[in-house]
Order: C-alpha cells, then structure tokens, then sequence
C-alpha cells in the first residue's frame, strides 16, 4: 500500500484529490495538509511514502516544503501537483528534490499513474513541460538577485529589500542593475516578469 500525503490550499480540491487517490488500487491517503508548515508536520508525523504538493502553499511554498522533507524524511518523495506551467518552475522543483512534476489538467489515471512512478523510485514529469524546460536554458540569475525581484514584485523598494536582506541600499541597486542586464530587460518591471514568466522567481 502507497501512504500518500496531499497538500493543496483549497479545501474543495484538496478533498477532490484525496477522493480519486483513495478510490484507487493500492494507494491510501494517509494525511492532508493546507498549508506548508501544516504539511511538513502532517509529513513527519504520518511518514507517507509520497508527498502531492501544491507549490502555491500558504506559509511555505511546495518546492521549499520538498527541499526540507528531501532533509528530514528522505524516504519520503515528492511530486508536484499545480496549474504552474512554467519550466523554470519544474527546474527549481526537481533541484530541491522533488520526483514528479504534474500539472492540474491531469486526469485521475495519470496522477495515480504519477504517485505510482514516483513511490517506486522514479520520475514523473509533464512531457510537455519537459521539453520546453531543456529549451529554456539556465537561470542565469544568483539567488540573490532572484530574492531582490521576488521582493521587488511585491512592491518593495531598494530601501525595503535592503532592510529585508540586511544589504546596503547599493548593493540591492546593483543586484537590480546586475538582473535587469542579465535577463536583457529594459526596465526592473520588464526583468520581473521575464523571470516570473520562466519561473524564476
């Protein structure tokens, strides 16, 4: 028997999925979360062979959720379950660990299929997604300057994000400049969404 755990922040789908997944052969749900943290404890306490995380979790994204659980409970695998169609994402995913990747317009069959895969030692990943992921290429940003256009997409100014990361104000200035030039951006707003639409922040 597969103990699978599901983490997804909307009750309705939450429940819709651990419906189909228990309704399949040799597969149990044997926790749900709503949250990150909620699903890193749910995780440790049940001990389930496979994790279906949503990336958008409240509290702690999925990616960092398997990252941690690829840390603290390794026999536990991950696969990704989310409406995200975008390579740099999957990227990301599978660099903290994660097994699968799979997008929500899959059916039941291939999510059980999926859980299945990864539960044995495989990978399960979106074909489609795939592909467009070893076209895209490397994420030519550091971590750094992918924090200072996360933080800057939410609003905040060089002043904030310094105050945030514990930066100078020009040291923020130039991971912005430094971003913006790598992504061959015209302005900081043009970098933010390149890098969002890669899903590199």
């Amino acid at each position: 028997m597969i103990k699978v755990l599901v983490a997804e922040d909307m009750h309705v789908v939450r429940a819709g999925l651990a419906e189909i997944l228990d309704g399949q052969l040799g597969i149990e749900v044997a926790g749900q979360a709503a949250d990150g943290p909620s699903a890193l404890e749910a995780a440790l306490r049940h001990g389930p062979d496979v994790a279906v995380l949503d990336i958008d979790l409240p509290g702690l994204d999925g990616i960092s959720v398997a990252a941690r659980l690829r840390e603290r409970l390794p026999a536990c695998r991950c696969l990704m379950l989310t409406a995200l169609d975008r390579p740099g994402l999957l990227r990301r995913a599978l660099d903290a660990g994660a097994a699968g990747y799979l997008l929500k317009t899959a059916t039941p069959g291939e999510l059980a299929s999926a859980v299945r895969t990864v539960a044995a030692g495989g990978r399960a990943v979106d074909p489609r997604l795939a592909e467009q992921s070893s076209e895209l290429g490397e994420n030519p940003l550091t971590a750094r300057e992918a924090e200072v256009l996360r933080l800057s997409a939410g609003g905040a100014g060089a002043r904030e994000i310094a105050a945030e990361l514990f930066l100078g104000v020009g040291t923020v200035r130039n991971r912005i400049s430094s971003a913006v030039g790598k992504l061959h951006a015209r302005t900081l707003v043009d970098a933010v969404r390149i890098a969002e639409r890669n899903g590199w922040i």
